[in-house]
C-alpha cells in the first residue's frame, strides 16, 4: 500500500484546510475589530456630568415607541446606541422618566425642545409627553423650543412651551389630517384577477381597494367624522397652549395667501404673525440667550446642558434585586400574528407567554396590558383574550391602557378587561371582520396555464389557481358572519351592552377615544399612569411597584447589543443614514410584509387598515 495520501485525499484536505483557515480569519478579524471598538468607547468615554444650573436637551429623534422592537446586532448598532438617530425607537416610558426626573433635579433649570429628528409618534404619546412637560413647567421651570423648521408633530409638543424659537429662514408647516388609500379593482380587472371578498360591516373598508376604484360613501363618512375628532383634539391643544384662535392654525388658501403677503413672502415671518412661534433665533442668537439664561459651560463654547440621551444614561434607576408586589405591565404592540412572534410585536403564543408569566408569578398583583395595535388574526386575538381571562380567574385585576391604536383585533383583546382607559384620540372600535382569498385562474389562463385534476371532495382542490364555487363562498361567507356575531357577542357581554346596541356602534367603524368613551366602548380618557393607579387600586394596593413583563434576551444577546451600541457612535454617519428612495423602498417593503405576514389559520382577521393611513 502506498505511504502517500490518495489524490482525493489530498484534495479534501486542501479544500479543509482552506475552509478552515477563512472561517479563523473572518472570526479574528470580527472578534479584534469589535475589542478595538470597545477599547476606543471606553478610552474616549467620559463620565456624564451635570452642571448646577443646566440646560435639560430633549432632543428626541427616530419613533417614539411603547415597547422597541427586537433588532439583530447589526442594526443595534445603528439604532440602539446612546445617540440620535433618525431611524431609531425611543420608549415613551423614557421620555416620560427623563422629563418627570428633571422637574425635582435641582441642577436642571430649563428644558431645551431639539425636535428636529423627530419622525413619528401618535398623537396620544405626544399628549402623554406634553402633559409631562406641563408638570415640569408646574415645578417652576422654564421650557423653550428651538427649530429651524417645525413639522405638525414636532409643532405640537413645541406648543407646550413658554417660548418657540424659529430660525429667520425657517417655517411651520401645519396641514391637518388626511386618509388616502390606493385602489386596485380595476387593475385587477386587467391582470384578471379574482379577488374573493367577505366581510361583515358596512364600514369595514380593509378590502375596499381590491374591490372598488374609490373611497365608498360609507367608509367617507367614517373617515371624516374621525378625522374631524381627531383633528378638533389636535387643534383644541395647541391653540390652548398658544392661546390663539384653533382656525387660525391651519388657514384656507386664500386666507394663508393673504398672511404671506403681509409678510412679504417671508414663512418665518409669517409665523411670528400668525402667534405661531415666539420669535426669530439662529443657532448663534439662540446659544446667546441660552449663555444668559443658564451660562456657558466648563468646557467648549456652548451653554451648560446634558442631552436627553446622557442624561437618561445618567438616571436610570438600577434593577432593584428584592422582588416587592408590583403592578405587571404588558406591551401589545403592532399586527396581530400567530405563533412566537420577537419582542415589540405581538404574538398568539409569545403573548400569551407573557400573560401566563405574569399569572404565576405571585409578586404580580394586577395587570396594566398596554395596546397599540390595528388588529389582525382573529385566532391569534382569542388565544391572547382566552389568557386574559385565566388571569382574571386567578384573581389579578386586568386594566388596558390604549395608545394611539386598539382597533379591531386590538380592541378584541381588550374588551373582556376589568376596566379600559383610552385617550381622546386613540383609535378604537373597526369592530368589524373580513376574510379574502385571490384567485388567479383566468391570469394564468390568459397565459396558456390551465389547472386540471381529480379530487375526493371540493375542500381538498381548493387552490389559488383555481375559481371558488359558489357553494364555496357561501360556506366561508357563513363563517365570517359567524366571527362577527362573536365579536359583538363578545362586546355585548363584555360591555353590559345588547347585541343590537352594539351592532349600531360597530359594523367596521372606527372611534376616536373621546367618542368611544361616549359610546361606552372603554371606561374613561387618561394614560398608562392612570392605568397603572387603576390597577392597583382594584387590586387594594397602596405601595407597589411596576414591573414591564417582556421577551428577555438572552446574555448573549444582550452582551452582543450593549458592545455594538458602544461602537456605533464611531461608524460613519453614512452607515446609518438611508437616501429617499431606501425610505420609500422600506414603506413599501414595510406594507407587503404586513400582507405576507398574515397567517389566521382559517382567513379570518379583524383588522383596521383605515387606522394605519392617518397622517
Amino acid at each position: 500500500m502506498s505511504a502517500n495520501p490518495s489524490f482525493f485525499k489530498r484534495i479534501c484536505l486542501f479544500i479543509w484546510h482552506t475552509l478552515n483557515g477563512t472561517r479563523k480569519l473572518i472570526l479574528n478579524l470580527i472578534f479584534f475589530g469589535l475589542l478595538a471598538a470597545i477599547i476606543i468607547a471606553i478610552g474616549s468615554s467620559e463620565d456624564i456630568k451635570v452642571e448646577d444650573n443646566s440646560a435639560l436637551v430633549l432632543n428626541l429623534a427616530g419613533t417614539i415607541v411603547d415597547q422597541k422592537q427586537q433588532v439583530d446586532p447589526l442594526e443595534a448598532a445603528f439604532k440602539q446606541g446612546n445617540n440620535a438617530n433618525t431611524d431609531g425607537e425611543i420608549l415613551l416610558a423614557d421620555v416620560l422618566y427623563v422629563i418627570d426626573n428633571a422637574a425635582q433635579d435641582k441642577r436642571i433649570s430649563l428644558l431645551v425642545l431639539d425636535l428636529a429628528d423627530l419622525k413619528r409618534a401618535g398623537i396620544s404619546k405626544l399628549q402623554s409627553i406634553g402633559d409631562a412637560l406641563t408638570r415640569f413647567k408646574e415645578s417652576g421651570k422654564k421650557v423653550v423650543a428651538i427649530g429651524n423648521y417645525y413639522e405638525q408633530n414636532q409643532y405640537f409638543l413645541a406648543s407646550f412651551a413658554d417660548n418657540i424659537y424659529l430660525n429667520p429662514q425657517g417655517g411651520v408647516s401645519l396641514d391637518g389630517l388626511s386618509m388616502y388609500n390606493q385602489y386596485f379593482k380595476s387593475a385587477l380587472d386587467k391582470l384578471k384577477v379574482k379577488a374573493h371578498i367577505f366581510r361583515v360591516g358596512t364600514f369595514k373598508s380593509a378590502v375596499e381597494p381590491y374591490m372598488r376604484d374609490d373611497m365608498s360613501d360609507a367608509a367617507r363618512e367614517a373617515s371624516s367624522a374621525l378625522l374631524a375628532d381627531v383633528w378638533q383634539s389636535y387643534t383644541q391643544t395647541v391653540a390652548g397652549n398658544r392661546h390663539i384662535d384653533p382656525n387660525s392654525l391651519v388657514p384656507d388658501a386664500s386666507i394663508y395667501l393673504a398672511e404671506l403677503d403681509k409678510a412679504n413672502g417671508d414663512s418665518a415671518a409669517m409665523a411670528i404673525n400668525m402667534k405661531w412661534v415666539d420669535s426669530l433665533a439662529t443657532t448663534e442668537d439662540f446659544r446667546k440667550i441660552m449663555l444668559e439664561a443658564v451660562g456657558k459651560a466648563k468646557k467648549g463654547d456652548s451653554f451648560k446642558q446634558v442631552s436627553f440621551y446622557d442624561y437618561l444614561t445618567l438616571v436610570t434607576p438600577l434593577p432593584s434585586f428584592v422582588e416587592q408586589d408590583s403592578v405587571g405591565i404588558i406591551v401589545a404592540s403592532g399586527t396581530i400574528l400567530n405563533g412566537i412572534q420577537p419582542a415589540g410585536q405581538i404574538g398568539g403564543e409569545s403573548t400569551a407567554e407573557l400573560l401566563r408569566k405574569a399569572r404565576f408569578d405571585k409578586h404580580i398583583k394586577a395587570l396594566v396590558l398596554r395596546v397599540d395595535s390595528p388588529g389582525g388574526s382573529a385566532f391569534a386575538s382569542e388565544q391572547i383574550r382566552q389568557e386574559l381571562l385565566a388571569l382574571k380567574a386567578a384573581g389579578k385585576p386586568v386594566v388596558v391602557s390604549m395608545g394611539s391604536l386598539a382597533a379591531s383585533g386590538g380592541y378584541w383583546i381588550s374588551a373582556s378587561a376589568d376596566y379600559i382607559f383610552a385617550t381622546p384620540t386613540t383609535l378604537t372600535g373597526s369592530i368589524g371582520i373580513f376574510g379574502m382569498i385571490t384567485t388567479f385562474e383566468d391570469s394564468l389562463a390568459s397565459l396558456g396555464v390551465h389547472t386540471d385534476g381529480v379530487s375526493t371532495s371540493e375542500w381538498a382542490g381548493l387552490s389559488v389557481t383555481r375559481a371558488l364555487s359558489p357553494q364555496v363562498e357561501a360556506v366561508i361567507q357563513r363563517h365570517i358572519e359567524r366571527g362577527y356575531l362573536d365579536f359583538i357577542s363578545l362586546v355585548a357581554k363584555e360591555r353590559k351592552m345588547t347585541i343590537e346596541q352594539v351592532d349600531k356602534i360597530a359594523q367596521g367603524r372606527v372611534w376616536s377615544g373621546k367618542k368611544a368613551l361616549e359610546l361606552g366602548l372603554v371606561d374613561e380618557l387618561g394614560d398608562i399612569d392612570a392605568a397603572i393607579a387603576k390597577a392597583a387600586k382594584l387590586a387594594d394596593m397602596s405601595l407597589f411597584d411596576t414591573r414591564l413583563i417582556e421577551q428577555e434576551l438572552t446574555p448573549e444577546q444582550m452582551f452582543m447589543q450593549q458592545m455594538f451600541a458602544s461602537a456605533s457612535s464611531y461608524l460613519p454617519a453614512s452607515l446609518s443614514q438611508s437616501s429617499v428612495l431606501e425610505q420609500m423602498l422600506q414603506q413599501w417593503s414595510s406594507s407587503l410584509k404586513t400582507l405576507t405576514a398574515f397567517d389566521d389559520p382559517n382567513n379570518v382577521y379583524i383588522y383596521c387598515d383605515t387606522c394605519n393611513l392617518m397622517n
